[in-house]
């Protein structure tokens, strides 16, 4: 008896915790209205069937980056394809109140996807890859659309974790040279890490909401773009005594604005 009474036990803990979870969540390329059916491609549907392992009936959270997410519950499951039925739509909201743009020196692969899926963790709104002088990558016009379109899945699947319903974009990737032509915008405060720069991040003063943060790639950026940068207004900042690793410095620099100016400010 008491090993039966230890195995229903098991059972409702099992149960309990499982309603305890947040539904799984998967992003939809594909535009959601309330009370209609889409399906998904066979790389969407391997992965509800193989990874989370979902069967029809099984509930779960869709959103297509537009803004807020829609409850959704799995029709069939094949290997070719993903049937959903889209139910009702909940307007939450995770973004920061900052409006940050990354600007960031590509780096190795695996260090890129890092920065890429930490800083959509971190809520930024844009990434823009650029290759500078010291740049180790280098990439034709086909390896560029690629490794973009790689890095916008990235994003994507770093908002089905992070519960992020709006996607930020990641451009293509482009020279340094041409990001200071193309960036004719006048956002609120613009800063490139420096490590030798007189000003600490922390003590640059944000008047408004929009940020850009341009960071150097693995060789760091030359005397020359560091001229052109101070030329095109951006700010040089410093994180700290120490010299940061690309990767690091992006996710150091992403955390300290949004202590002193985004998610994590005091009221």
């Amino acid at each position: 008896m008491l090993n039966v009474n230890a195995a229903v036990a098991s059972v409702v803990k099992s149960l309990l915790k499982r309603e305890a979870i947040s539904p799984p969540r998967l992003f939809s390329s594909i535009q959601l209205r309330p009370n209609t059916e889409i399906v998904l491609d066979n790389e969407q549907a391997r992965y509800v069937g193989r990874v989370l392992r979902l069967r029809p009936g099984d509930e779960l959270i869709v959103f297509d980056g537009s803004g807020g997410e829609y409850a959704a519950t799995v029709g069939t499951v094949t290997k070719q394809e993903l049937n959903l039925t889209i139910g009702k739509h909940y307007c939450r909201n995770t973004e920061s109140p900052l409006k940050i743009r990354l600007v960031q020196g590509v780096s190795r692969s695996e260090k890129m996807d890092i920065v890429v899926q930490k800083a959509t963790e971190l809520g930024v709104f844009r990434i823009s890859p650029v290759l500078s002088e010291f740049s180790v990558v280098r990439l034709d016009a086909e390896r560029a659309v690629k490794r973009r379109n790689h890095w916008q899945k990235v994003a994507q699947s770093a908002c089905e974790q992070c519960r992020r319903n709006i996607v930020p974009v990641v451009d293509a990737p482009q020279s340094l040279v041409d990001w200071f032509v193309d960036n004719s915008g006048s956002p609120d405060l613009q800063l490139i890490l420096r490590p030798d720069a007189v000003d600490a991040m922390p003590a640059v003063a944000m008047a408004g909401r929009d940020l850009t943060i341009l960071i150097g790639p693995e060789g760091g950026f030359s005397r020359a773009e560091h001229e052109r940068a101070a030329a095109a207004g951006l700010q040089a900042v410093r994180l700290g005594p120490r010299v940061m690793r690309t990767e690091t410095a992006a996710l150091a620099a992403l955390s300290i604005a949004q202590a002193a100016w985004g998610d994590y400010r005091a009221p």
